[in-house]
């Protein structure tokens, strides 16, 4: 039993204060940068971890008892966080990243089957089920690791994904984009976790780690993961967790927030936006508002496709967006997407004047991944009595019963007067020289958010329609 901590009197990690000083932090930032990109995703994983049929009230084992003698968990070796500055990531950082990408596509190869637009974090996503497969054991651990291509060892691949994080954190400590990443773990109050899986979520997920009653009070429970999850997005994800997502056999809930707000290293002129018509095909066309400047940005042009990068401020981050040339070209750019392809459209960004028109655009995507997920590989994790998820309590009894995903994005100007002053001489050169690109998104393309330094892909969608 000394293995196993009794998450009954378990305390509350997170720091209230810590908590409040955060959320005025946020606020100071959105006040000072104005909107131009923003993201909020969060996941939640349970029983949502099913059990057994634990009657109500009843306990599964006596709570343990932490004697002096009583052995604890190793401590994981002090992390060789990567820096900022640094020119290269380290390999096990670049292994992650790999395989994050590689998930993301594949992932987002199930996704693009559903109409309309699309926006999701593959990195969130990839976090919260890094953490449940740190408690997945046998074929479960297996079929989770090789989906999500996990190509690294348990002892390396998880101290990979906590440099990773120190790393975006030190992004934000410069202070000029908001980067936030958030962990929470949600036992049924009176459960047994194996110390050595707190362990590794804290220590390497940071995860705040609170209990609470599936069995005798499932919608205050529910409520209380949902609070989290709007406080942690700045209130723009609410009701995560719908009615009937969690029961009474409901055992444990994992959560994943990220938060992004940046503005654009060379924000558009609020003044320059007009409202030409998107063509969401080549029959059907609605009139949305089309942001435009001439700047000089990371460019590439290939037969039936453009490439833009636009940094966000500071350098760190930028949005990468793909148009294809032809207004129905995006079923077939989606198709060809792969690791190799993406990144041979992306490596070859020349810097250069560009008449950049970019629409403004809001969305908000929410997705059940029980299904895709098993589509893709990982389906004992889902099946009760195939399961192994013993990492996390020394039992096989809990399964995932629900993988919930949403994610929202808003994309503008910043319309101050420092976007005007910033946009002052970019053009009239009049006929001196070549003519200079036009990239014009007036119809259906894909985007991504990356890391610059590691490449990380931190946001993946396509609009279609940039009126919904």
């Amino acid at each position: 039993m000394a293995g196993r901590v009794h998450t009954g009197g378990w305390p509350r990690v997170s720091n209230r204060l810590h908590e409040k000083r955060n959320i005025m932090k946020h606020k100071e930032l959105a006040k000072n940068t104005g909107v131009i990109g923003l993201s909020f995703t969060c996941l939640a994983i349970g029983l949502v971890f099913g059990g057994l049929g634990v009657k109500s009230g009843a306990q599964t084992e006596p709570p343990a008892q932490k004697s002096p003698d009583a052995p604890l968990a190793q401590t994981p070796r002090p992390l060789e966080l990567p820096s900022v500055n640094s020119d290269l990531p380290s390999p096990d950082t670049r292994e992650v990243v790999a395989g994050n990408t590689e998930f993301a596509l594949d992932l987002y190869g199930k996704l693009r089957t559903s109409k309309g637009n699309l926006f999701f974090s593959p990195y969130s996503i990839s976090i919260a089920l890094a953490m449940t497969c740190g408690g997945a054991r046998g074929e479960t651990e297996k079929q989770m690791a090789q989906t999500l291509h996990f190509n690294l060892p348990p002892e390396r691949l998880h101290p990979a994904f906590a440099g990773l994080a120190a790393h975006l954190g030190a992004i934000q400590q410069k202070g000029q984009v908001k980067l936030a990443l958030a962990n929470s773990l949600w036992p049924q109050v009176g459960s047994l976790l194996r110390q050595d899986y707190l362990a590794l979520c804290q220590n390497y997920y940071n995860t705040a780690i609170t209990p609470v009653d599936y069995m005798e009070q499932k919608e205050v429970a529910r409520k209380t993961i949902n609070d989290w999850v709007e406080a942690k997005t700045g209130g723009k994800i609410v009701e995560l967790l719908q009615s009937g997502t969690l029961d009474t056999s409901t055992r444990l809930v994992l959560a994943n927030a990220v938060y992004f707000k940046g503005a654009w290293a060379s924000p558009f002129r609020a003044g320059s936006t007009r409202n030409p018509p998107f063509h969401i095909s080549s029959q059907n066309s609605v009139t949305a508002p089309l942001m435009q400047q001439v700047e000089v940005v990371p460019y590439a042009e290939s037969p039936g496709l453009q490439v833009v990068e636009l940094s966000y401020l500071g350098g760190d981050l930028s949005m990468l967006v793909l148009l294809p040339a032809k207004v129905d070209g995006l079923g077939d750019l989606e198709a060809e997407m792969t690791p190799q392809t993406l990144t041979s459209w992306t490596s070859n960004l020349q810097t250069k004047s560009v008449q950049v028109c970019l629409p403004r655009f809001k969305t908000t995507s929410e997705f059940s991944l029980q299904a895709t997920l098993k589509a893709l590989g990982m389906s004992d994790a889902f099946t009760f009595g195939r399961a192994d998820f013993s990492g996390m309590d020394g039992q096989k009894d809990l399964f995932v019963s629900a993988v919930v995903h949403k994610a929202f994005v808003e994309v503008n100007e910043q319309g101050t007067e420092a976007a005007a002053a910033t946009a002052t001489g970019m053009g009239g050169r009049g006929n001196t020289g070549p003519p200079i690109p036009i990239f014009r998104a007036d119809h259906p393309f894909l985007f991504l958010i990356r890391d610059n330094h590691t490449g990380s892909l931190l946001f993946l969608g396509r609009v279609t329609d940039p009126t919904k």
